[in-house]
């Protein structure tokens, strides 16, 4: 089965999909060991750990499809991965949906931003008409052939031209073969109630960012409301960044990190990058190693 069908069979279930955000292999198994069923990619999180960049579409679609091709082979669930705009128009969405594919992606989304984009909770973004990205939309849908990606389509139409026309736009988007709907940055609970009375049987994708536009609601809450999936692009990269800076803040001023307790233990991290398990691979070929050696001196 593909990837994308097991996202689907997630999605066929009554639960709303927590999705935490990652930016790196780490991430995604750590993730993956605390028993989320699917991960996505923050291109926020690999612009600013990749290239100390902010999401102002810094990153080509070289550098996404590569960091989001290793996350999704190091872990074993699906991975949903932000792939901007597409990085150009219908032909580079195909090239990109293709790519997709051959990755071993489960979802990838599109948004509807000019190029260069932004952070979706950032000021001062654009938008490319409708019908443009409809078009991106079913060139996306025709680009997967029969592997189940599943395409969600993204609208930031809201901070620029309303939530009637982020509105407007998903259902134009659903209509072109989107398989669920993604408003960013909807600015109260009411409009969240407006988004998901709206849409019936689409599956709707609140983005809880910390200190965002969007209310910070639970993922109960966004179930009641009527939401499928919640993502949480930010939260780890955010509490990485607060932690390591406590801790070179502490190995600065006093020199050693002793009385710093937020450390894992260095046998816990082997244990979680699989040191045991790649030890044993290593003996077990050593192993063979050295008797094909000893038989080549007798043959001597």
């Amino acid at each position: 089965m593909s990837s994308g069908n097991k996202l689907r069979e997630l999605l066929d279930r009554p639960e709303i999909i927590v999705i935490p955000g990652v930016y790196d292999c780490l991430g995604a198994k750590l993730a993956e060991k605390q028993g989320f069923e699917v991960v996505a990619t923050s291109g926020f999180g690999i612009a600013a750990s990749t290239l100390g960049l902010p999401d102002y579409g810094f990153l080509t679609a070289t550098e996404m499809l590569y960091s989001v091709g290793r996350i999704a082979q190091s872990v074993s669930i699906p991975l949903i991965a932000d792939m901007d705009t597409g990085y150009g128009n219908a032909l580079n969405v195909i090239r990109v949906i293709k790519d997709a594919v051959q990755l071993g992606l489960a979802s990838v989304i599109l948004e509807d931003q000019e190029w260069p984009k932004k952070c979706g909770h950032f000021e001062g973004k654009r938008v490319i008409p409708m019908t443009e990205h409809v078009g991106k939309i079913r060139a996306a849908v025709q680009a997967r052939g029969d592997n189940g990606l599943v395409i969600i389509a993204r609208t930031d139409a809201r901070a620029v031209l309303g939530l009637e026309e982020a509105i407007r736009r998903g259902c134009a988007y659903v209509e072109a073969g989107a398989d669920a709907l993604f408003i960013e940055a909807p600015q109260s609970i009411e409009e969240l109630q407006t988004i998901a009375s709206t849409f019936g049987d689409v599956p709707l994708v609140a983005n809880i960012v910390e200190g965002g536009k969007t209310p910070s609601l639970s993922a109960f809450e966004l179930q009641q409301l009527g939401f499928k999936i919640v993502f949480f692009p930010l939260t780890a990269l955010l509490a990485v960044t607060k932690i390591m800076t406590a801790c070179l803040r502490q190995l600065k001023e006093e020199g050693t990190t002793v009385n710093f307790h937020e450390l894992v233990n260095f046998k816990d991290f082997q244990e979680i990058i699989g040191v045991p398990e790649y030890l044993q691979i290593e003996q077990q070929f050593a192993g063979q190693e050295n008797e094909n050696r000893e038989m080549g001196r007798w043959g001597e």
